[in-house]
């Protein structure tokens, strides 16, 4: 059974929310388009936020991605739709959503250096790290996506 929205946290804490909003247009201004959604999507994934899954979805296949690519992301480590650059930001991904097992595996952020820069790497941490805010806001408000009760749109505008 569906909640009820809890609490609308654009409305009650406006100015935080507008703080969120920008750090998403950063990040969509420094990192590819469809990366961010594979990013995104995959941190929703782990963390159970149905809102942020669906809303992230209907952007990556906005975007171009395909549904194949999308329907594969949870079995990202067994697929080959999935370049090398790809795996190195989803493994690192996963190491943020799940920092409690593992304190970010010095392993998983080497694998980053063949693909990103040093700025890269920061905004895909920032990246995953906002996603993950994202969840638990989501989650806690018990946002549903097309329900009368919706949380704000998160969709941040094309990059200049």
């Amino acid at each position: 059974m569906v909640e009820p929205l809890r609490m609308n946290i654009a409305k009650l804490a406006p100015e935080g929310y507008q703080h969120l909003l920008n750090l998403e247009q950063a990040i969509a201004s420094k990192l590819d388009r469809k990366l961010i959604h594979l990013i995104k999507l995959r941190a929703s994934q782990i963390n159970g936020c149905a809102y942020c899954i669906a809303m992230h979805t209907r952007e990556a296949l906005h975007d171009g991605d395909s549904a194949e690519r999308l329907l594969l992301l949870d079995a990202w480590q067994e697929s080959s739709q999935f370049s090398e650059k790809e795996r190195a930001a989803l493994q690192w991904v996963e190491e943020i959503t799940l920092i409690a097992d593992g304190h970010a595996h010095k392993e998983a952020f080497e694998a980053l250096k063949p693909h990103f820069s040093e700025e890269e790497i920061a905004w895909l941490t920032l990246a995953s790290s906002l996603i993950n805010a994202w969840n638990r806001i989501s989650i806690a408000s018990r946002a549903q996506l097309g329900a009368s009760h919706q949380a704000p749109e998160q969709k941040v505008a094309e990059p200049a």
